[in-house]
């Protein structure tokens, strides 16, 4: 077959390349130059897998070389994905401006712990309700003016200290600049009702002040309770039948 006298072609030039062969070679031009260019290491996108070969985490391609990976990095499907990730960074940052613009930094501060302050643990219990309760006397004299101390419960599973017990909750308090302490207590619900649940922040005597009552557990009595079977007993005794096993309902006259 003469190939040097073919349309398009120059005299000793040999044939023309096919569309796959032209496809080899601009792959191959393109890897040259990345190669040159390209700084493969500062690429976000470029990442080695346990097995040596080379992944794309934008378009979720393997590469068996680095090469693979430069020509791929020029082509339709990564520079389309480029794009696209780009649009989505800037309309994120556009909604995120004005919240930015709002809201204030927040700043950490570095404040130097002076130790564990004064406490005083009372059990208390309420007469009328029999209900049982703890009163907490946290001492902080070395607080500043505008420092209120804080507490809340913690539930068992939240700490790292100690193995989680489910019996057992935490109350801890917090001022600045002294350690935050904890208080173990049982896992019961606490009453919150006013007069029940309060805390107090003397600030003259620097001292925080927080009392607590568990609730009572309610226990339905056994059998729906002495209240039912009354009414029940009643109710067989206004009908006029005798119930057998109570020999004193008697049949009522007619």
């Amino acid at each position: 077959m003469d190939f040097q006298n073919r349309a398009g072609s120059k005299p000793g030039a040999g044939a023309l390349m096919s569309h796959s062969e032209s496809n080899v070679a601009r792959r191959d031009r393109l890897r040259k130059l990345a190669l040159e260019t390209i700084d493969i290491e500062s690429d976000p996108y470029f990442m080695r897998n346990h097995l040596g070969s080379y992944e794309c985490k934008l378009c979720l391609t393997l590469h068996n070389n680095e090469g693979s990976y430069l020509a791929h990095t020029q082509g339709k499907k990564h520079q389309a994905n480029l794009a696209r990730r780009a649009a989505l960074d800037a309309k994120e940052s556009e909604n995120a401006a004005p919240t930015r613009a709002t809201t204030a930094p927040r700043v950490k501060k570095n404040v130097v712990k002076i130790g564990r302050p004064g406490y005083k643990v009372t059990k208390i219990r309420d007469p009328n309700t029999k209900q049982f309760g703890l009163l907490f006397e946290i001492t902080y004299p070395e607080v500043t003016d505008d420092t209120k101390p804080r507490h809340r419960f913690m539930s068992a599973y939240e700490q790292r200290i100690e193995a989680p017990n489910k019996q057992f909750q935490y109350l801890i308090f917090a001022a600045e600049p002294y350690e935050t302490i904890a208080f173990k207590v049982q896992s019961r619900e606490v009453d919150m009702r006013p007069g029940k649940f309060w805390s107090h922040w003397d600030k003259d005597t620097r001292k925080f002040t927080l009392q607590f009552f568990f609730r009572n557990p309610t226990r339905a009595p056994y059998g729906g309770g002495y209240h039912q079977r009354a009414t029940s007993a009643n109710a067989v005794a206004a009908s006029g039948t005798v119930n057998p096993l109570n020999p004193y309902l008697t049949q009522q006259s007619s």
